[in-house]
């Protein structure tokens, strides 16, 4: 795990990216891709859209997954993700990541993936009783990602740290075993934002999430209905914040006068209404740049698309390079040498 540091002195390789399952929301944005926006000012920074990824869990749904890579993309420009200094790209148009997930796959146990916390909680959350390869390989399929554009850090949320863990194993195990050519990534995670349920994280698939797309109105409906302190009945009464979604939020969005907004709370002087009005205010400043951003490449799906292409096209470049390296490495490299 790692944090912000000053400007390397050589510009160090982050890969992230999200699968295209449908739109992005507020959790994405505080767990991620703020952090995405600022590091690609000091970094080379790579962003996928993992369609392969997407399919551990919605192989079935090929026509939303198509759907989706359009969107995600959009989303990215929208948060300012600048296609000058970010390198965009299609996870499936990249088969040098198939290639090397297939060799990772040779020395990782199966016993190590069902053991991956993330992996575990995921499946009881989807109901899995009998798990997929493809959705237990997918650390695997991370490991591959990250690899083949030698990131040293990857910017997720905190959920992905058994992931990226496991992708740090698997690197050191190639390495160990033929030669030190790949890199070792460390973990910049972001802050986590609850669901509006209070019961989860954000998540499309709960359902508890504020799409980046949503517009004012839809912005403060939902946070009118998200949960708050159960125990609290009247305005006057003595709330407690720390189990309040909405003081979450604040924390998160307004961090300045917080402590006033916490000790109103416990004190009965701040209703509900009056601090949900005050946190979508707050969001609100987030999403207003978003839309403007938005709004400028709504209508331009024909850019959106030359800007993935003309990424996914570099994207390859550099991971041909390394699936050499890899080649040479193990000695596979049969007419090459």
């Amino acid at each position: 795990m790692t944090t912000l540091s000053p400007v390397p002195t050589q510009r160090e390789i982050v890969l992230t990216g999200d699968r295209t399952t449908g739109k992005l929301h507020l959790g994405h944005y505080v767990g991620s891709l703020k952090n995405r926006v600022q590091l690609q000012e000091r970094y080379e920074t790579y962003i996928m859209l993992a369609d392969v990824q997407a399919l551990t869990t919605h192989f079935d749904r090929p026509a939303m997954l198509a759907e989706s890579v359009r969107q995600v993309a959009l989303d990215y420009l929208s948060v300012g993700i600048d296609p000058e200094k970010s390198t965009i790209f299609v996870q499936s148009m990249i088969p040098e990541i198939a290639e090397l997930t297939v060799i990772f796959s040779m020395f990782v146990t199966v016993s190590s993936l069902r053991h991956n916390p993330t992996v575990k909680h995921e499946a009881k959350e989807r109901g899995y009783d009998d798990l997929y390869y493809g959705f237990l390989g997918y650390p695997v399929s991370q490991a591959a990602d990250i690899a083949a554009f030698k990131a040293s850090l990857v910017p997720a949320g905190e959920d992905q740290i058994p992931h990226i863990e496991q992708a740090r194993k698997i690197v050191r195990r190639f390495n160990e075993l033929y030669a030190p050519v790949l890199v070792e990534p460390e973990i910049l995670v972001g802050e986590r934002l609850n669901g509006l349920d209070g019961g989860s994280k954000m998540s499309k698939s709960l359902g508890n999430a504020i799409s980046l797309d949503a517009l004012p109105e839809e912005v403060s409906a939902q946070i009118r209905k998200a949960k708050t302190d159960p125990a609290r009945i009247h305005k006057t009464d003595p709330g407690h914040p720390e189990i309040c979604t909405v003081f979450g939020y604040h924390s998160i969005f307004r961090q300045e006068g917080c402590e006033e907004i916490r000790e109103n709370c416990m004190k009965g002087r701040l209703g509900c209404a009056a601090c949900k009005a005050m946190v979508t205010e707050a969001i609100e400043e987030v999403m207003r740049p978003v839309r403007e951003r938005r709004e400028l490449y709504r209508h331009r799906e024909k850019d959106i698309d030359e800007i993935v292409m003309s990424g996914t096209a570099k994207a390859r470049e550099a991971a041909r390079r390394t699936m050499g390296e890899v080649r040479g490495a193990m000695g596979i490299n049969y007419f090459n040498k």
